[in-house]
């Protein structure tokens, strides 16, 4: 992941904090912060489809989080003082978790539509939808995967000896 010229490229990156049956993203976290980049992690809003991406101070920082019911760590929600990407300058690249992939670039989710739903408003924000690499076991790999119309497709999936 982090010899990948997108990331090397990106400034300001968006990855989630993945629970246990996900790729575990806290080296490449602690990466971004090492190599200067600006670090933005998904704040989920229950009962919605709605999530923005908050801004992390460090990867320290990670460990103010508060847990959700979803056993998930984000920012909570009284928590103003963390810039929004798309408030800002946007984002360029988005590392996102999922189910099952197919080829293609479709992406199951856990159904709530929360991703497809920030790519839409990144699409709105001046510098444009950001590249998304899909970060998956092999085994997630699938023929096909079930997409409706408001699925948004991923740009590349990374998975071991891809």
């Amino acid at each position: 992941v982090i010899d990948h010229p997108k990331y090397q490229e990106s400034k300001r990156i968006a990855i989630f904090l993945s629970m246990p049956d996900e790729v575990q993203t806290e080296e490449i976290i602690k990466d971004i912060f090492k190599q200067g980049k600006e670090c933005f992690i998904p704040r989920y809003k229950p009962h919605s489809n709605h999530m923005d991406m908050l801004k992390l101070s460090s990867a320290e920082d990670i460990s103010s989080l508060a847990l959700t019911s979803w056993n998930i760590l984000q920012p909570s929600d009284d928590d103003s003082a963390r810039e929004e990407a798309l408030a800002g300058g946007g984002l360029d690249l988005i590392f996102m978790p999922g189910l099952g992939f197919d080829k293609k670039g479709n992406r199951l989710g856990r159904g709530k539509g929360y991703y497809d739903t920030y790519l839409e408003r990144c699409m709105k924000h001046p510098r444009g939808k950001p590249y998304t690499i899909a970060l998956a076991f092999r085994e997630q790999i699938c023929e096909s995967v079930p997409v409706t119309e408001n699925d948004v497709p991923i740009d590349e999936i990374l998975y071991e000896d891809c």
